[in-house]
């Protein structure tokens, strides 16, 4: 998964202005005790990070 795919996956969940700060601010036992930015910038792949924010925060399905 691009990059580019990962933040508008996250925009439309969370929306565009929330989908940054759940990313900064938001740390997550499964990514490690990172949050999403962390996770990326220690060379997590977006997919992986992905499937984290979607089984914590319960992403529906059709958004997988």
């Amino acid at each position: 998964m691009r990059l580019t795919v990962f933040w508008q996956r996250m925009a439309e969940h969370f929306g565009a202005g929330y989908a940054d700060t759940f990313a900064r601010d938001h740390v997550m036992a499964s990514l490690g005790g990172r949050t999403v930015n962390e996770a990326l910038d220690a060379g997590w792949a977006a997919k992986d990070v992905w499937h984290v924010v979607c089984s914590v925060m319960d992403v529906p399905g059709e958004k997988r």
